[in-house]
């Protein structure tokens, strides 16, 4: 606990009930959040002080968090609405956006900041329907900071106006300040050297990542080594903050050391690497593993996200040396016409022989599919799942197409006037109020319909169990049978099948 008035609180919203309904008991991931840590030690390194609240880790409700606040009575609350993948980030906002009000009916003097990759795709519409009085355009860390320099400096009109990246409202009017320029030294800068001021004892691993061994699901800690991605897909929204697909760095060195640390001080062993795009840079990839290597921790259960079309065979005796145990794949659609429409230049050939080729390598794959892309139809969405069953990948995540705020999708959503959830709740993809996508030849709720029994299909399958139970054992099996018991409610399914 802090013992002087704190500078910043960054909180970190929770509602994993509301997002992932039952699942979010057990089954799904805790991981240490990652933008209160980097816009929190670069705050802290101004020589700052800062409280972070992890709502989601420490599963306190929006009174819970306000009640906090009130204690601690800082200068300034960002509100951090990142999530833990690009598309997390507007599902948050439901959570985000009660937690806030309870704030301010608490606490209404404190001012308040939204920050976020759904933020900085609709700063406007953020600031027009919230609780808050600032909202930010970019990803965050110059733009909190600066923002305390004019709290400070008694929040006039000027001191306002020199803050980079602010969304705020003067003379009655929406005012977007230019945008703060891209940090280039991550190391130096974004660091996220704050573990002490999370509780590390409470982050927890998907269970799929610790198969055969679902005890080791913690302690764990996720950890990012790049930031942004170069490629343009359309259902994705990872670029939002950034306005450009700009790609950048960490010193491999430097991610090795906070592995270490982590391993070391917390007794981490199951790290999982957030990059969007971590098996991309040969060079920057080979330079973690030899590190890791040649530290002799290679006892660690890592998963990191790769493409098809970037996994290289010559990489991958070395990932599975240095610990990389998972590889998760876009793969997205069994369909040659979908892929390329969503921007994903491989044929169905080479995607198999990848993931054959990093099985043999002893590295397990988490196939990533998606179905309701605009292209598809009922006949392209049951080749992505069997495709999916084809590869009989180690574990399956199945998604709806889903106009995030920030992708491409969601600016064509916009100018075809296509139906978009109702609430923000909508856009998780296992929440009762879950809304993607139609397309031309099927509706929201006929794809919602066919993710959900093409979920249950994967992994009620004999083939994929049988696979299973050699691999990760009998307990493994019934752990994975008891969690396809659990069957989604889904407000637009019943509306369908209702009408049926």
């Amino acid at each position: 606990m802090t013992s002087t008035r704190p500078d910043l609180v960054l909180v970190n919203p929770g509602g994993r009930e509301r997002i992932y309904q039952q699942l979010g008991n057990e089954l799904t991931a805790i991981e240490p959040p990652l933008w209160c840590r980097l816009i929190g030690g670069y705050v802290r390194d101004k020589g700052r002080e800062i409280v972070i609240l992890d709502s989601e880790a420490e599963s306190m409700g929006p009174e819970s968090v306000a009640q906090r606040i009130k204690e601690l009575n800082p200068k300034l609350v960002a509100m951090i609405v990142f999530g833990h993948q690009p598309s997390a980030s507007t599902q948050q906002m439901v959570a985000a956006g009660e937690t806030t009000r309870v704030i301010k009916d608490v606490t209404p003097d404190i001012p308040v900041i939204f920050v976020g990759g759904h933020v900085s795709a609709l700063p406007e519409q953020t600031l027009s329907e919230e609780a808050a009085e600032y909202a930010c355009k970019g990803e965050g860390p110059e733009t909190v900071n600066g923002l305390l320099d004019a709290i400070d400096a008694g929040s006039s009109d000027d001191a306002l106006s020199d803050v980079p990246g602010l969304v705020w409202m003067k003379d009655g009017a929406f005012t977007i300040n230019p945008a703060a320029p891209l940090i280039k030294d991550l190391d130096a800068e974004l660091h996220g050297d704050v573990w002490d001021l999370l509780p590390m004892e409470k982050y927890r691993a998907h269970n799929w990542q610790c198969f055969g061994e679902l005890e080791n699901r913690m302690p764990y800690a996720s950890i990012y080594t790049s930031l942004g991605c170069p490629f343009k897909c359309v259902f994705c929204c990872i670029n939002a903050p950034f306005d450009i697909n700009r790609y950048r760095m960490r010193k491999p060195e430097k991610v090795v050391e906070e592995i270490a640390m982590l391993r070391e001080k917390y007794g981490v062993k199951t790290f999982k690497i957030i990059d969007e795009m971590f098996v991309l840079n040969e060079r920057h990839v080979m330079a973690v593993c030899d590190g890791i290597i040649e530290r002799g921790i290679t006892d660690l259960n890592i998963w990191a996200y790769a493409r098809v079309d970037t996994v290289k065979p010559q990489m991958l005796e070395k990932l599975r040396k240095a610990g990389f145990q998972w590889l998760a794949l876009g793969i997205e659609s069994g369909s040659d016409l979908v892929r390329d429409g969503a921007d994903k230049a491989f044929d169905q050939e080479e995607i198999v022989g990848i993931v054959r080729m990093i099985q043999k390598a002893g590295i397990k794959v988490a196939g990533n599919f998606i179905f309701g892309l605009p292209d598809d139809d009922m006949e392209s969405m049951q080749a992505t799942l069997d495709l999916a069953v084809e590869l009989n990948c180690e574990y399956a995540n199945f998604y709806s197409a889903m106009a995030y705020p920030g992708s491409p999708l969601y600016a064509m959503a916009i100018q075809n006037d296509w139906p978009l959830p109702e609430s923000w709740a909508g856009y998780s993809q296992h929440s009762y109020d879950c809304r993607p996508l139609p397309t031309e030849k099927v509706s929201a709720a006929e794809v919602l319909r066919f993710r959900d029994l093409a979920f249950h299909e994967y992994f009620e399958g004999k083939r994929y169990l049988d696979m299973v139970t050699q691999q990760f054992g009998w307990d493994t099996r019934k752990h994975i049978e008891e969690m396809a018991e659990h069957r989604l409610k889904r407000r637009l399914v019943e509306e369908l099948e209702a009408a049926e």
